[in-house]
């Protein structure tokens, strides 16, 4: 048996920088992960960061008029690949040696169960370890969830999100099963590399949970891209014919087929915790398969945390990176955050061009009660939007009228992912919506759209 101060299992953003922080301090440290493809987390391995070089790239193939052929467009998508790779391998190989190198702390390969909620063992390739540690962590993500839709499970032509990015030809016809945000945004950029794609969702409309002028904005800007959205759609089978998949499905009572090279399935994610024998542990999961924690991030077992995608809560990585900050606060004596005092997450969906939100929306202010004023602006009055010919989209605000503070925005336009933080900043700071329509911006920009935004 080996002693550490501290074990954390799962090298993710939340887990890697308590790690370094704990080293820092002078504990020894512990850090198993089971993949070593994994070194730092989903977000650079198989999420954000690949995800959003490919995006980068089918945009930069989308402008390219050299590229006519869906041939020459597959041969700049192989290029797409080559280039994801080594930017993924680069970072993790950053991520692995910032922990391995430090003297405090040992990076273990291998698959942790718990013996009890201070020892841990870990099978390795060539051992079985028992460790031992008075503070343990739980930060093992998240994993993609297949339906039990009969023929999707082992099928070569089926893909998860990690898979599918890991697919060296382009797809002539991509299906995706799933139409929130994630596929939303796989179908944009496959779209833009050369794909024929179709989008398959259960639900009765896209973005159903966007006010009705944000959501019919957002799918008339995909559907103006040659993205076929079918909503009300019930997957009923998927068959292999040869080198194609055949998908079953039923849409307003009619029974349909679609044939395609490759399927994404992209119906979200869940909790990581296969295998960890957690209630060896003494910890509890909720009815959600989540591991159940506190607003302090601690399990129902005293001396154990859990950070990130596992937890339950909002699957990003910047909230694993503030799970973090909420740990360092309770271990570092502090105590003076938590939960409770995380306000105003915002998200982005790098579709094109691109969607983000924060806070509520009209409808939700409504419903709470909210005496609102609404502030919209097209994205085509934006004289930025115009230099970078992406006049297309909408930008919208709700504001709490008797304050002068912002309750929520959602912006479909070229640099929203970084407009919304400033938005978030004014809310978080109570700051009234005036500060913004009065502040002098750069020009050209798109963040002096705010300006007019909210000129209301």
């Amino acid at each position: 048996m080996k002693k550490y101060d501290d074990i954390i299992i799962g090298f993710g953003k939340g887990g890697k920088t308590l790690a370094g922080y704990l080293a820092s301090t002078g504990r020894k440290v512990a850090m198993i992960e089971m993949d070593k493809g994994m070194y730092g987390g989903t977000c650079i391995n198989v999420g954000c960061i690949p995800s959003k070089s490919l995006v980068t790239s089918g945009l930069n193939i989308k402008k390219a008029a050299a590229a006519k052929t869906f041939e020459q467009k597959a041969a700049l998508y192989a290029d797409a690949m080559v280039e994801k790779r080594r930017l993924t391998g680069m970072l993790r190989q950053k991520n692995y040696a910032k922990l391995a190198d430090s003297p405090n702390i040992d990076v273990i390969d291998g698959r942790a169960r718990f013996l009890s909620n201070t020892q841990v063992e870990v099978k390795t390739d060539s051992a079985t370890l028992t460790l031992e540690a008075e503070h343990l962590f739980i930060n093992t993500g998240s994993a993609s969830f297949i339906p039990p839709i009969p023929g999707l499970k082992d099928n070569p032509l089926v893909h998860d999100s990690r898979s599918l990015m890991e697919l060296d030809h382009l797809p002539r016809r991509l299906a995706i099963i799933g139409g929130g945000y994630i596929g939303l945004e796989f179908a944009s950029m496959y779209t833009n590399f050369g794909s024929q794609v179709t989008v398959l969702q259960d639900l009765p409309a896209f973005a159903p949970r966007e006010d009705q002028d944000v959501a019919e904005t957002l799918t008339k800007l995909l559907t103006t891209k040659g993205i076929n959205l079918l909503a009300g759609t019930k997957v009923q089978n998927v068959r292999q014919e040869g080198s194609a998949a055949v998908i079953s499905y039923s849409q307003d009572g009619q029974n349909q087929e679609l044939e395609v090279d490759a399927i994404l399935v992209a119906t979200g994610r869940r909790p990581n915790i296969a295998g960890l024998n957690l209630e060896a542990a003494g910890v509890a999961i909720t009815s959600r398969g989540a591991v159940q924690t506190d607003d302090t991030l601690k399990t129902t077992a005293p001396n154990i945390w859990a950070m990130g995608d596992v937890t339950g809560n909002l699957q990003f990585t910047y909230t694993s990176l503030d799970d973090f900050r909420i740990v360092k606060s309770q271990l570092s004596g502090q105590g003076t955050y938590d939960l409770s005092k995380r306000h105003n997450v915002p998200f982005s969906v790098f579709i094109d061009p691109p969607f983000s939100r924060v806070g509520i929306s009209e409808g939700e202010a409504l419903a709470a009660g909210f005496k609102i004023k609404v502030a919209k602006l097209p994205a085509a009055a934006i004289p930025k939007a115009q230099v970078l010919r992406q006049p297309t989209g909408l930008l919208k605000a709700v504001i709490d009228e008797p304050t002068g503070f912002i309750l929520g925005a959602a912006l479909i336009c070229e640099e929203s992912y970084e407009m919304i933080n400033l938005i978030k900043l004014a809310m978080d700071n109570g700051i009234k919506y005036t500060a913004l329509r009065d502040m002098i911006y750069t020009h050209p920009t798109m963040s002096e759209s705010l300006n007019d935004l909210f000129n209301v």
